[in-house]
């Protein structure tokens, strides 16, 4: 089978699957999430294994980050996330590894802010008081159709390479399409639903065609760095579970703090 046929296979089915527990919501969808994170913070360990992470923080830190979430909101994801630090901390003083602090401490900081935090934030926009159903659909559909136009669109199209370094195959012109995906989907979604105004839905779609790419380029860098391709195959063309949260862990982050902010206007 080859890579296209793959990616295509995969998103018929994994789409209707993650939109299903999402609008299920409440335990439902932390369920998924907590497995993505578990899966997702393991292809990190193997990826960075030069870096010595330690594991078992990260994972409890991550795990608590979302029960916070869950349970009572943003103070306690963070709550939870910070613990890994004092986690951290404490098992590299235990720990048999030539590893430096900095190294093994930060990359499992790292991989438990940009996961456990970031998936943590998908709880918190599907627990929105008013309309987090729609807002959590609506960042998700806008992501893809962000990484398939903007997939398409580079093949097509791509003459002008977006990142040469980071990510030689991605180019502004996938970017143009990719970004056009997710400023519609937002509009269309949001449009006359009594929850944004259309500026704010475009400028929603803005951000979510600025932050889905950047989460990408993210981790492309990161992989770059540890000298890897993919961090997983347990989705066929897709990769691994990390490389398919890349975008989604940065765009809903910026999502939930700008519709937080237009509610406040």
């Amino acid at each position: 089978m080859d890579n296209l046929t793959s990616r295509i296979l995969v998103g018929l089915v994994g789409l209707p699957l993650v939109l299903g527990f999402v609008w299920l919501g409440d335990w439902y969808l932390f369920a998924l999430v907590a497995a993505a994170g578990l899966m997702a913070l393991h292809e990190f360990w193997l990826m960075a294994r030069p870096l010595r992470p330690l594991a078992p923080a990260g994972y409890v830190g991550g795990a608590l980050a979302l029960v916070g979430a869950e349970l009572a909101g943003l103070d306690w994801a963070l709550a939870g996330f910070l613990s890994t630090f004092a986690l951290a901390f404490l098992l590299k003083g235990v720990a048999e590894t030539k590893a430096t602090t900095i190294a093994s401490v930060g990359a499992t900081v790292l991989a438990t802010g940009w996961i456990g935090l970031g998936l943590a934030h998908v709880v918190l926009l599907r627990n929105l008081p008013e309309h987090g159903r729609l807002a959590i659909f609506t960042v998700l559909l806008a992501v893809f159709a962000n990484d398939t136009l903007a997939y398409f669109g580079g093949r097509l199209l791509g003459r002008h390479k977006l990142a040469p370094v980071v990510s030689p195959g991605k180019t502004w012109e996938g970017f143009a399409f990719g970004s056009a995906g997710s400023i519609l989907v937002a509009f269309f979604a949001l449009y006359d639903q009594g929850f944004l105004e259309i500026w704010q839905s475009i400028v929603l779609g803005v951000v979510l065609a600025v932050a889905g790419p950047v989460g990408d380029l993210f981790e492309s860098a990161l992989k770059r760095d540890m000298g890897v391709k993919d961090t997983g195959r347990i989705l066929g063309g897709h990769g691994g579970v990390l490389d398919r949260l890349d975008a989604p862990l940065f765009a809903a982050v910026a999502a939930y703090y700008l519709l937080d902010a237009f509610a406040k206007v």
